[in-house]
């Protein structure tokens, strides 16, 4: 695509490589139902199966750190390309190992790089936000290789003890929470048809108290129960589904790509009827949209990579890839890639 203006050549960023590491405990549901206490009874173990669709999710070690997480799934792309050949890292992550330094420095330590550094932080759009970031600074000419690494340990967030069912029924959606790492590196692309070709994100401020974890900030500086997930799960599938719906049908007309044509779906993957419900919206097969879900849960920044992770091997050049933002805030994004 040629600049309207310069006549020039518009350079593209395309994705080089991704990658996603899993911490090696795996939990069940029965285990992790037996580690909860209550004043009332619990429910069996298939009650998040069937309300959910999750069997296990990893859970990393408690010395496993958010950026140790990011640093296992980055190194393989680290070591490939060279660590003074990557010119920016960006930490993109619902996590963070502290409040102060940027996550992105440690991750940068243990990685043992010498490039700039910062955190892109919203929520589980993190990661695709950063792609955006990534590619506005490689368009610019800014920086020509960008790599991005996400690391979420949402196991902390998960109360195990409940004082009553309306605390249990808030925190219902956190025993769906599971632990990963996630990496991706972008370059430009020497194909003027080729890698991020459409990008649209938004933000619906109003609806931000659906889902939170509201310790770590001003709002409840001291308070301990506030570093616990909460969330109103039926408003926030509502609010996002419709506002999904209303954005894809702006989008797809611009983006101009057919159901028949996109090759794979890859979106963030809140339960598996979320997941149902993108393929609805964007009227692909189930078998073109990649579903971790049962086995990794809810993995918030990390889940889209880790889906494209998943099936990089089977991605052919050409591929119309789509991906589907879906974010607390709230936050929304589609992302056009061709492969």
């Amino acid at each position: 695509m040629k600049n309207a203006s310069t006549g020039a050549t518009r350079v593209r960023a395309r994705i080089a490589a991704v990658g996603a590491y899993f911490p090696s405990r795996v939990v069940d549901n029965e285990e992790l139902l037996s580690t909860l206490t209550a004043s009332f009874r619990l429910p069996g173990p298939d009650v998040l199966q069937r309300i959910f669709g999750i069997r296990t999710r990893h859970v990393a070690e408690p010395d496993e750190q958010v950026s140790d997480l990011a640093a296992a799934a980055a190194r393989p792309m680290v070591d490939a390309v060279g660590r003074n050949d990557i010119d920016l890292l960006l930490f993109a992550a619902a996590c963070a190992d502290l409040i102060e330094p940027a996550t992105a420095n440690i991750v940068q330590q243990k990685l043992g790089l010498r490039c700039p550094a910062l955190d892109i932080k919203n929520a589980c759009n993190s990661f695709v936000s950063a792609m955006q970031v990534a590619a506005a600074f490689i368009e610019a000419g800014t920086y020509r290789r960008v790599l991005i690494a996400s690391g979420e340990k949402l196991s902390d967030a998960l109360r195990r003890q409940f004082d009553d069912e309306q605390q249990f029924q808030e925190s219902l959606a956190a025993l769906t929470l599971g632990d990963a790492g996630a990496a991706m590196l972008l370059e430009p692309c020497d194909q003027p048809d080729r890698g991020i070709i459409f990008q649209r994100f938004a933000s619906f401020g109003a609806h931000w108290k659906l889902c939170t974890i509201q310790g770590g900030g001003s709002l409840h500086p001291r308070d301990m129960d506030a570093y616990y997930f909460r969330g109103q799960t039926a408003a926030l599938r509502s609010v996002i589904e419709n506002e999904a719906t209303a954005m894809w049908q702006a989008c797809q007309p611009e983006l101009g790509w057919s159901a028949d044509e996109i090759a794979w779906v890859f979106t963030h993957q809140v339960s598996d009827g979320t997941r149902r419900a993108v393929i609805d919206l964007i009227g692909v097969p189930p078998e073109r949209c990649v579903d971790l879900f049962p086995a990794r849960g809810n993995i918030a920044a990390a889940a889209i990579p880790a889906c494209m992770a998943a099936v990089h091997d089977r991605l052919r050049p050409g591929d119309k890839l789509l991906l589907v933002g879906l974010a607390a805030g709230i936050a929304l994004s589609y992302q056009a890639v061709v492969w």
